[in-house]
């Protein structure tokens, strides 16, 4: 199955290390990020969900709930948590998803068989309170996840969500965002009542709405 932006997050029940769960229900009104890692005791992987526990505060912050899957067992994942908490100096405070039948990993197309058929890859969604898939990001195995730059996004969804602004290129919190060509220049006062930049008819700036 091949999921595309705005699709309906497919819902799922599953085991994990925090008991069983139904993908939806478990979401209820918060944002979520769902993120594969290829297998249970390798090295990028353990890195990876030490820097997410840490984070953990982050995407409370946000009210985002993450979920770790691989196709290993709940009695594996929750040895390697043993791992991850030591060697990250760290505790794991969010469920890993079991998927030893590959069931969630093909309903979200995370097998890539060029490159493994026993692995999922480092595959990213962030979905909103909606149910609909509101990012994608698939990494290879090698190469660990910038979980500070997955915060920055969910910064920038959020925002876009509730204004009718874009953010440009290395945008961080807090700094200016631009306004959409849906916006006429005759409605900016009253829309964005801190003021803008006309730089261009089509490029126009504004402080961020919502701070």
């Amino acid at each position: 199955m091949s999921l595309h932006l705005g699709d309906v997050a497919p819902d799922f029940a599953a085991d994990t290390t925090e008991g069983k769960i139904q993908f939806h229900n478990y979401l209820g009104n918060s944002w979520g990020v769902l993120f594969s890692h290829p297998a249970d005791f390798t090295p990028v992987c353990t890195t990876e969900l030490g820097a997410v526990a840490k984070l953990r505060h982050e995407f409370d912050k946000r009210n985002v709930k993450v979920m770790a899957l691989s196709v290993d067992p709940v009695e594996s994942h929750r040895e390697w948590i043993g791992d991850i908490n030591e060697t990250q100096h760290t505790h794991v405070n969010f469920p890993i998803i079991a998927d030893p039948k590959f069931e969630v990993a093909n309903l979200y197309d995370m097998v890539h068989p060029q490159v493994s058929d026993k692995f999922t890859v480092r595959s990213v969604f962030v979905i909103g309170p909606d149910k609909k898939v509101k990012l994608m990001i698939t990494y290879p195995a090698s190469t660990g996840r910038n979980f500070d730059e997955l915060l920055r996004v969910i910064d920038s969804l959020q925002l876009t969500a509730g204004y009718s602004v874009a953010t440009p290129a290395n945008w961080k919190q807090g700094e200016d965002v631009i306004i959409t060509t849906a916006v006429k220049d005759e409605d900016i006062p009253k829309k964005f009542p801190k003021g803008h930049k006309r730089i261009k008819p089509y490029l126009r700036t504004t402080p961020q709405p919502n701070l």
